[in-house]
């Protein structure tokens, strides 16, 4: 009779999760998780068959569905308008003037570190810049019929182009966390909109 699990998943899952997040992906060992989380390898393995790359992939899930919606705020809001974008860019920015907001966002760090070698993790990334993606296109096609932008403003390739630069923002941000910096960037972003 197997024995009883002595750890709850979602709590293995979360400090994985906040792991990959500080460090990366290939900055953190096996041996770094079961330090961290205090679960023995077996157990570990046990509990999320495929070892390290699949706690990886479930704490990308996991990201997404709980620190994406967080972040998105309300952006993802029905009535989402200019505002709504603006004050998406501003948290992002608030964020990476702050320690813990330095080191970015999960899946724009995944991005860059492992998409390329790992179609599973690429497609979680794609998945959030598509969500992202329809969150701008759906503002601005609200800030349109509001008359808050050009009525001629290609909305899809206007949240495209915000889409790119608010990646390239955290890029830049850890980078080079100078706030005069980053709101310009976001300014000038913003000035394509006009």
């Amino acid at each position: 009779m197997p024995r009883p699990r002595e750890f709850e998943p979602d709590a293995v899952l979360n400090v994985a999760m906040l792991r990959f997040w500080e460090r990366g992906y290939r900055a953190v060992s096996v041996e770094d998780l079961v330090k961290a989380t205090g679960v023995k390898p077996g157990s570990l393995y046990s509990a999320f068959p495929g070892g390290k790359r699949a706690l990886f992939l479930k704490s990308l899930e996991r990201y997404s569905r709980l620190v994406v919606p967080e972040k998105l705020g309300e952006l993802e809001a029905p009535g989402a308008s200019v505002a709504e974008i603006r004050g998406y860019f501003d948290g992002l920015v608030r964020d990476l003037l702050s320690p813990e907001g330095r080191q970015g966002c999960l899946l724009v760090n995944t991005a860059i570190e492992h998409a390329a070698e790992d179609d599973e993790a690429a497609a979680v990334v794609r998945g959030h810049l598509a969500r992202l993606e329809r969150c701008m296109t759906h503002a601005l096609e609200n800030a349109v019929r509001r008359g808050q932008v050009r009525t001629s403003l290609d909305c899809a390739g206007s949240a495209r182009l915000l889409v790119a630069t608010c990646q390239g923002l955290m890029v830049v941000g850890k980078a080079d966390p100078d706030e005069k910096l980053l709101r310009a960037i976001v300014d000038n972003a913003f000035l394509a909109l006009a």
